[in-house]
């Protein structure tokens, strides 16, 4: 399936592309016909690397770095990114915006510091948060937003209660979103992994056999999840066929703990 014709070639906004799901999002993506805005916080080597492969595939993309943790640099982000259409595209807005960048930590609740519950604060709620208020007016009316969540919001494992609490406030701010931006006719998602072998969180779903064999037994299709499990239904969920869809949360876990 790919896209329907657009009178433009859509534009979506990958954040934390440079690598793992935000990678494997915008490469999926590129494949249905979409053009590219990746950020990257500190791998533009890589991010250019996922420029050059969405090229490959007759695409359009642009990398731009940016740390969602630091709101104080989204005013300038915005002036780049709308340089950025200008030039790239001779557009003042872009379609999708996908809000995947983020970190993970694992600690017990008893042995979680301050300091790492505020990183999680500023790079999993208030960096979505404010960096979407701030990218408003340079999404189109009719656009996509898809955040992204955990598992972890529904099920619980022990190391990830400050974690899964951002991500649990997202999906809250999710459905504000869709409710607010809806006469805009802006269409606002959850999407939620589960297990995912990547190098997130140190890679121990990925490198730890003993955690991927036990989260593969907890799992009704019997594996740990991949990237582009990931990236494959966030892109479906941007298809124009999804357009009703808003508010929603949807889980891709292989059915993870159910």
């Amino acid at each position: 399936m790919t896209f329907a014709p657009h009178a433009t070639t859509p534009i979506a906004l990958v954040t934390g592309a440079s690598r793992g799901l935000g990678k494997a999002t915008a490469l999926h993506l590129a494949e249905r016909g979409v053009d590219l805005v990746i950020t990257y916080r500190d791998q533009a080597a890589q991010a250019q690397e996922v420029v050059a492969a969405a090229e490959a595939m007759g695409r359009r993309a642009l990398a731009l770095r940016l740390d969602v943790a630091v709101s104080a640099g989204f005013e300038d982000f915005a002036g780049r990114l709308r340089e950025g259409l200008a030039a790239t595209w001779q557009r003042e807005r872009f379609d999708y915006l996908v809000n995947n960048a983020g970190v993970g930590v694992h600690a017990a609740f008893a042995e979680t510091t301050e300091e790492q519950f505020d990183m999680l604060v500023a790079t999993h709620l208030k960096g979505p948060f404010f960096l979407t208020q701030r990218l408003l007016p340079l999404i189109e009316d009719g656009g996509r937003i898809v955040n992204i969540s955990t598992g972890l919001a529904r099920f619980t494992l022990p190391g990830f209660a400050a974690y899964a609490a951002m991500k649990g406030g997202i999906e809250v701010l999710t459905r504000y979103l869709a409710k607010e931006l809806g006469p805009r006719g802006i269409a606002v998602n959850t999407v939620a992994p589960g297990a995912v072998e990547t190098d997130f969180g140190g890679g121990a779903v990925r490198d730890n056999a003993q955690m991927n064999r036990q989260i593969a037994a907890q799992t009704a299709l019997g594996r740990v999840g991949l990237p582009d499990d990931i990236g494959g239904a966030i892109s479906m969920l941007l298809a124009p066929d999804n357009r009703w869809v808003t508010g929603q949360r949807i889980e891709v876990s292989g059915g993870q703990s159910i």
